[in-house]
């Protein structure tokens, strides 16, 4: 069930700040693969496949902050591919960020942040 906590525009939600809560969600909504970047491009280890930037689409990210660590700051991208294929990327944000994630999500066109306005899924 699409929640109206889980639409809001701020990064910090009430029942999923922490990013394993958030990892649960998304996993509960059909996003498993973990995805991560090579120098091939965005690997699915579900598949064992490789996609470019093109073949991206970021339905919604988040960011976390430790309370007490400004080091533990740390972006999730909830992704879907253009066959289809549903997953999460996890990267550190910031001064810790991993260059070539940074690299690869810039060239990425179609990159949403869901908001309070948007139109629900039914």
């Amino acid at each position: 069930m699409w929640t109206k906590e889980y639409n809001q525009p701020n990064d910090k939600v009430t029942f999923m700040n922490t990013l394993t809560s958030c990892v649960n969600k998304v996993v509960k909504d059909g996003y498993t693969d973990s995805f991560k970047v090579t120098k091939q491009g965005l690997y699915s280890t579900a598949r064992d496949q490789y996609y470019q930037p093109a073949d991206i689409h970021v339905i919604n990210f988040y960011r976390f902050e430790g309370e007490s660590d400004p080091g533990d700051m740390v972006i999730m991208y909830v992704i879907e591919t253009t066959d289809g294929l549903k997953g999460t990327l996890i990267d550190a944000f910031g001064t810790y960020s991993d260059v070539s994630v940074s690299a690869f999500m810039k060239e990425v066109e179609d990159i949403r942040k869901k908001g309070a306005n948007e139109p629900k899924p039914e």
